[in-house]
């Protein structure tokens, strides 16, 4: 082994550091969690103890592997205000804060419309603080003097690296990661950031994610043990980054990724940016990829909704198991077309924004709180094998949406990774749901990580994405077709449950 690659990949539950060697196989990767700080009625990141962690493990590999570059992959729609001192001028607040319907209204009302703002900055309308620009706002007028001590405003897998570094920057795929801060169509920093009047604390140039921001710090080096030339590269997004291992094996288009987890996102590799018009205000956007070129998206919180459920399920029957697929089961609820689960636990975070969650039976409805208070259960939820078949199907209804709404087209291959490769009723059902695009789980671990450590070696090696396809092999296991002939009518009476008839994609009729 030449030398070894570190790769902080920080999740909104877990934080993890991992290493590889030259080859990019992993060595080893350890995890830890960090309860959240609240601050005025805020839960905020603990970005001190985050730190202590991070160099506690790179002292650690460092004194194990020959750690010659460092490469950082967050979540989403997060920032750090840093002031002179070079520490967070203002404290780091869960995107998954709510500021209130009076926010998002004053927001709207000063910077445009939201599908005005979704046309420039590939940006749809999510509640909470999800876009960037809202959360430097909420900052603004919660942390008033904070801000006006605050010198940069840097986008999170970038404070990290000026944590690590000293160095400021920025790259493409987390700047266009739904921030509402970036016009695509100019180029530039949007109306927004214009109006927010923050232009002047942002980096001006953008970089790739594979560029060095520069070599370690000497209080790094002195903190940890690395060698004082281990290059930092610039950072990236950790979806962005799970697509490069099939960027590399599979070229730049003509393929959807279906990153499951918490969060599920649908990423379609596509040649322009552009909306139809009968998207605007839909739950689909554009992120920027490594290389700078659009990637349709679509998003739902479907693991989070999967665990949600499930758990209420678990305590209601007192089981901690999941139950395995059984083709007559689903089969006979997808023919009777009368329970069905509907989203969002989390109001605004999916592709049915206006969707309270719920259980319709039987055209009775069954409020989440009022079964998760037991007020009252409906008649599916109390067979446990059923209702767990039920929220499954909801899944896939949702995948299906999510799908469309990303430019799913006919032929295209879809890769599904993450934790949802486990859920076989899932991945049958979605297959079968699309006769003419083949699905395939990948055997991908921890994509997110590994796409950080290809830039890593990228930017050690000078090499091209497509080079690094030989240092490894991917998976792609095709799930087989089967024939359910009552998904698309179950599918329409859940769509008309939900409030929408009719989807914009291209899929519609075939499914």
């Amino acid at each position: 082994m030449e030398y070894a690659i570190a790769v902080i990949d920080i999740g909104m539950t877990n934080k993890k550091v991992a290493f590889y060697d030259d080859r990019l196989r992993q060595l080893e990767a350890r995890y830890k969690t960090f309860e959240p700080l609240p601050i005025q009625d805020c839960m905020t990141h603990n970005l001190e103890a985050m730190e202590s962690w991070f160099i506690e493990e790179l002292r650690r590999g460092a004194s194990l592997y020959p750690i010659r570059a460092i490469a950082v992959s967050t979540h989403g729609a997060t920032f750090v205000c840093v002031g002179p001192d070079g520490k967070p001028s203002v404290p780091c607040v869960y995107y998954t804060h709510e500021p209130g319907d009076a926010f998002h209204r004053r927001f709207y009302e000063r910077f445009g419309s939201p599908e005005k703002l979704q046309a420039e900055t590939g940006t749809p309308y999510f509640k909470a603080l999800i876009n960037p620009a809202k959360g430097i706002l909420f900052a603004q007028e919660q942390f008033p003097e904070g801000f006006k001590n605050t010198r940069y405003i840097l986008n999170y897998p970038q404070y990290w690296g000026y944590r690590f570094t000293g160095r400021v920057g920025a790259e493409n795929t987390y700047v266009g990661c739904h921030s509402y801060l970036w016009d695509w169509e100019q180029k530039i920093w949007s109306s927004v950031a214009r109006n927010l009047n923050i232009t002047t604390l942002l980096p001006q140039e953008l970089k790739h994610s594979w560029d060095i921001l520069g070599p370690i710090s000497a209080e790094l080096s002195h903190a940890t043990g690395l060698k004082p030339d281990t290059i930092v590269t610039m950072g990236i997004h950790d979806s962005n980054a799970s697509l490069l291992p099939h960027f590399a094996k599979k070229g730049r288009e003509g393929f959807v990724l279906n990153s499951t987890g918490t969060w599920c996102v649908i990423m379609n590799p596509v040649k322009q940016y552009g909306f139809k018009k009968d998207e605007l205000g839909k739950v689909v956007f554009f992120n920027q990829s490594a290389f700078g070129s659009p990637v349709k998206t679509a998003i739902f919180l479907g693991g989070y909704e999967f665990e949600t459920w499930s758990k209420l399920l678990q305590e209601l029957h007192h089981r901690n198991d999941l139950p395995p697929y059984r083709r007559e089961l689903y089969q006979e609820i997808l023919a009777s077309k009368e329970a069905f689960l509907l989203p969002e636990l989390t109001a605004g975070s999916g592709q049915f924004p206006d969707s309270k969650p719920r259980v319709i039976e039987n055209e009775m409805e069954y409020p989440y709180q009022d079964i998760l208070t037991k007020k009252a259960i409906p008649p599916c939820f109390t067979d446990f094998e059923r209702g767990i078949a039920v929220l499954r199907i909801s899944l896939v209804m949702q995948t299906l949406t999510a799908l469309e709404r990303a430019g799913l087209q006919r032929g295209q291959d879809i890769y599904t990774e993450g934790g949802f490769r486990k859920n076989e009723a899932y991945n049958v059902l979605l297959s079968a749901a699309l006769q003419e695009n083949k699905l395939a789980l990948t055997d991908i671990a921890e994509a997110s990580a590994f796409g950080a450590a290809m830039t890593a070696k990228m930017a050690l090696t000078g090499k091209g994405l497509s080079d690094l396809a030989a240092d490894f092999t991917v998976e792609y296991l095709e799930i087989p077709k089967d024939q359910f002939d009552e998904l698309a009518a179950y599918r329409s009476a859940w769509l008309s449950h939900v409030g929408t008839t009719t989807d914009p994609g291209t899929l519609q009729s075939s499914i």
